[in-house]
């Protein structure tokens, strides 16, 4: 009763709790997006694998600003022009080209690094299945001054699969 006066009574409130309601509704829409190996185990970033049409729309829906794409040129991204629909759906899209295990480096890590800086937002960070991610993510992670451990669990829990004995490589070294 108390609220239902309440509402009545202040127009705004109910605009507010309307937005929340949608704002709400499109982190849930984004959450159960089908995004492969979907990880959102850094704050405002969301590591995965490449994602659908249907995906890229619930994350634009969801607030996202960007959307980084670390694959090539070459590679098959199962949509017709992945700029293309990423810009209509709102978002910016970068494209950073890691190729393979020669792309992982610690250049790579930091320009992807910058990319995450200027981006400002929630963010889509992707190859075909997020170990490129995850191996740039764990060098960036050792960068900035995390210890090589700690940093290899950065890159595991952002989809570091294949590329792991690299990475744990590198991490060792410290440098490129």
């Amino acid at each position: 009763m108390a609220i239902s006066i309440a509402l009545n009574h202040r127009p705004w409130l109910r605009a507010a709790i309307a937005v929340l309601a949608c704002i709400g509704a499109g982190f849930a829409l984004a959450q159960s997006a089908e995004l492969p190996n979907r990880s959102d185990a850094l704050e405002g970033v969301t590591t995965a694998g490449q994602p659908s049409e249907a995906a890229l729309a619930a994350i634009a829906a969801a607030g996202y600003k960007a959307v980084i794409d670390l694959r090539g040129p070459n590679e098959d991204r199962g949509l017709a022009d992945e700029k293309k629909t990423v810009e209509m759906l709102g978002m910016s899209y970068v494209n950073l080209p890691i190729e393979g295990a020669a792309g992982v480096s610690y250049a790579n890590a930091r320009a992807l690094d910058k990319l995450l800086a200027e981006v400002g937002g929630p963010v889509l960070v992707h190859c075909t299945s997020s170990n490129r991610v995850g191996a740039l993510l764990a060098l960036r992670a050792k960068a900035i001054g995390t210890d090589a451990e700690t940093a290899l669990e950065v890159g595991l829990a952002s989809g570091l699969a294949g590329l792991k004995s690299l990475v744990e490589q590198k991490l060792g070294q410290g440098h490129d």
